[in-house]
Parts: C-alpha cells; structure tokens; sequence
C-alpha cells in the first residue's frame, strides 16, 4: 500500500481561500469564493500561545507543581470543567451548533483542533477551517486554565512581574482586571432566529450599584496574603476558585459556592386553634451579589417550595415560587418573562394554609439554585450523575392545631 505525505497550505486573495494539499503524486486546490473575515470578538480564539522561557507546558497541572494552592482551587471550579461539561457537549452535538461556542469553554487556539479562518458567505454554519497543527488535545481538556487568563506573547502575566519566577513574567493589572471576566461572561448576541446567546452579567453589573466600586474580582477571588510558592514567602494573593452557583459539573465533582442571597424566614406560630389560618413568610434578598440572581445561562433558576404535611405524611398544602427567566426558543428565540433579584432587591413569599382538622404538622421549606429543568436534562440527555440543583435552604418546623 502507498503511504503519502501530505501538507496543507491556505492563500488569501481579495476574499477567496485557496487550500492548497500537496501530496506525493499530486497538487489538489479547493477554492473557497466569498470568505467573510471574523469580526466579532467571540468568533476568535486567542491567537497560538508559545510556552514561555522556562516553562516546559502551558497546563494547569504543570503549573500547579508550583503553585500548589492556586491549582487545587482551580480544580474546584467551574473553569476547570468548562469543555467536559456534560450540558455543553451535549449542546456542541446539535445540528444547530455553531463553531464559535467552543472559544469561551476552551479560549486558547491551542486547546482547538482547527483555526477558523472565515465565513463562507458570511455563513456561521460554513466556517473555513484549518487543521491546527499545534493542537494540545490534553490542554483541551483543561477548559479554561491558567493559560487561558496568564500567558499571552511568550511571558506569564501576573500582578507583580516579579522577576524571582523561573519563567518570563510581565506586569499588567489591567490586562488581569474585570474586562477580562467579561470577555466571556457577557456575550449577548442573536445568533440565528433560533439561536441567541444570553450571558448578561457584565451588563447587569455595570447597570447595578456596585459598578467601579466592587467588580467581578472583589467577589469571585477574594484576596488573601500567603505564599504564591512554597517557600517563596506572603504577599497579596487571590483566592482561584472562581465561587459561582455551586452546582456541581458531576456527581463525584466538589465545586465552590458563592451564595448572593440573603434569607430570611418569619416567626411562625407554634400552635393553632381549629379555623386558625397558619401563616409564613420568608424574605429572600439579593444581598451579597453586584449582578441579578440568578445570572448567567437563562435556563437557571431558583425553586422556593413550601410544603405542609400531616402526621401520617399526607400533604395537606403546597406552594411554588420560581424566580428566573421564561424563554421560547421556537419558532423564534425570545425572552417571556424575567423576574431575577435586581442587587439589593428583596422579595416575600407567602404561605397560608386554614386548619380545618386537629393534629400535628410540619411545614418544610426549601430554597434550591438549579441548573435547568427536568425536560432540558432530558432532552440533552443527562443521566443521574449529572447534579440539576442544590439546596441552599432546607428548614422543617413543627405545628400543633388544637
């Protein structure tokens, strides 16, 4: 059998791309008409990424031979799952998929199996790819790491520039501030008809109360003095867990919670006569976040459940309250509804029951942060080991009708 060698090489000419496969035998050339260049921010991935002097890998595992607790943190975030998400690839398998979903779950060029070099006719469905030469599939796996957000042009870029490091470091704070946060955490386009990205954090944010006073830093990487490297002494660091929604990427996965609400339940009579109406409340505020609650991807919500059952376990009332967004995604992909807390907006919700029959009770009381709903798990295809919500209020209170 003949084994042939093969090189591919792309031209550019006013708008048109020549790939040209060289082989052993022969010269093959597919000409490409129309190619539309990238434009929009999110269609690009950040440009190959050379390892800097003195690093022999731009992984978060190498990096983490040093900086041990900054990698262990890593690990507990979202970031850290951010391309083996079981939703995302579930999501990445649709027809209706586009290419540039991937550059905010694996960001560096380096983490891509191709580089997109165009739009065949503008087309989003028709990117003009590339083989990547430089593919690091083991990098890709990693989702956003510690390159993702720290090498750029040869050189670690860091706080500091300290010139103690074994490898090259920069100095650039403004490069490390808020905006890079929302490169990712604020892409807000219609893609196609069916189609819309909805991540508005950075413009929830710039809307609320906190904006140039507290950003996405003062809150998801708390500062703390310690050791970058072990025996290199304290200074200022940041915490690198990324504290978001808590909700687990897998089952046997522990991820870093950041709760921004306040709750606040009412004092709830004990004991009640026959014909008395039993009544609670509970106040939940978006105390502690500079964003709406919840933010983020619009199929996430919040569950507050009440539920009164009797001695025997039969339920004698229920109630439901939701707080998040209501989206149609056909035929057209439109907002319905959204009634996420606003920063520093507190809502009540009520339960009343009458009691009509003597005996003991118990009221529990729920509060759980969830990912989506059971028929988008289902629809997706996810199995059990993949966490839909957690509970972050969980209360059970005892009552007697007389």
């Amino acid at each position: 059998m003949k084994t042939t060698k093969s090189i591919i090489s792309v031209l550019f000419f006013a708008g048109i791309i020549l790939f040209i496969q060289c082989e052993t035998d022969s010269v093959i050339i597919k000409e490409v008409k129309n190619v539309t260049p990238l434009t929009n921010s999110w269609d690009i991935a950040v440009p190959h990424q050379e390892v800097p002097e003195g690093l022999s890998s731009l992984s978060a595992k190498h990096c983490g031979a040093c900086h041990q607790d900054h990698y262990n943190e890593w690990k507990l975030s979202t970031h850290s799952h951010a391309w083996t998400d079981l939703q995302f690839q579930a999501e990445l398998k649709k027809e209706s998929s586009p290419f540039m979903c991937i550059n905010c779950h694996i960001p560096l060029q380096n983490q891509q199996e191709y580089i997109i070099k165009g739009l065949e006719g503008g087309d989003i469905y028709k990117p003009v790819k590339e083989k990547n030469p430089n593919f690091d599939i083991d990098l890709q796996q990693e989702g956003i790491n510690c390159a993702s957000c720290h090498v750029r042009d040869g050189a670690v870029i860091g706080p500091t520039g300290t010139s103690k490091a074994p490898h090259k470091t920069v100095k650039d704070p403004l490069f490390l501030s808020e905006s890079l946060c929302i490169n990712c955490h604020n892409a807000v386009a219609v893609v196609t008809p069916t189609l819309a990205c909805s991540f508005e954090t950075g413009d929830e944010w710039e809307a609320g109360p906190y904006f140039q006073e507290k950003n996405c830093i003062d809150c998801h990487m708390e500062q703390v003095n310690r050791e970058i490297v072990h025996g290199y002494g304290e200074r200022l660091s940041h915490f690198h867990s990324f504290p978001g929604s808590g909700i687990p990427k897998l089952d046997t996965v522990e991820t870093a919670m950041l709760n921004g609400l306040g709750i606040y339940p009412s004092v709830l009579d004990r004991s009640y006569s026959i014909e008395d109406s039993v009544q609670f409340s509970l106040l939940v505020k978006n105390e502690f976040a500079g964003h709406k609650v919840p933010t983020g991807d619009p199929e996430r919500f919040f569950l507050i459940v009440f539920n009164l059952v009797n001695e025997a376990g039969d339920t004698l009332a229920t109630k439901t309250d939701r707080i998040g967004e209501h989206w149609e995604w056909y035929p057209e992909a439109k907002k319905i509804s959204d009634n996420n807390l606003l920063p520093n907006e507190e809502r009540v919700f009520k339960f009343s029951h009458f009691a009509a029959v003597k005996g003991k009770l118990k009221l529990f009381v729920t509060i759980t942060k969830n990912r989506m709903n059971q028929e988008t798990a289902r629809y997706n295809k996810l199995g059990s080991n993949y966490p839909l919500f957690i509970t972050i209020f969980n209360e059970t209170y005892q009552i007697e009708v007389k």
